[in-house]
């Protein structure tokens, strides 16, 4: 049960970070074309576009396992995440 719980909670982590790139991505792509003649995107190019650096987020999600604080997407070792309470990893 606690794997199960621990992987539901990086699943979690690795979506939230996933979906805050995108609507990130989105909104200054849609900012960018708004404002300037440098960008010219609709709102459809730019939703399609959004999407690359939600799949990298995904992708440095997948990595973070594999070298940060374990249960997490973070990069940061557990002794040098300030988000973490335990100094192990």
């Amino acid at each position: 049960m606690a794997r199960t719980t621990g992987t539901l909670k990086l699943l979690a982590d690795i979506a939230e970070r996933t979906v805050l790139t995108y609507g990130e991505a989105f909104l200054g792509l849609l900012l960018a074309t708004g404002t300037t003649d440098i960008v010219n995107l609709s709102t459809l190019e730019s939703a399609a576009i959004a999407a690359i650096p939600a799949g990298l987020a995904v992708a440095k999600g997948a990595v973070g396992t594999l070298l940060g604080r374990t249960g997490t997407a973070s990069w940061l070792p557990a002794r040098t995440d300030p988000a973490s309470t335990s100094t192990t990893n």
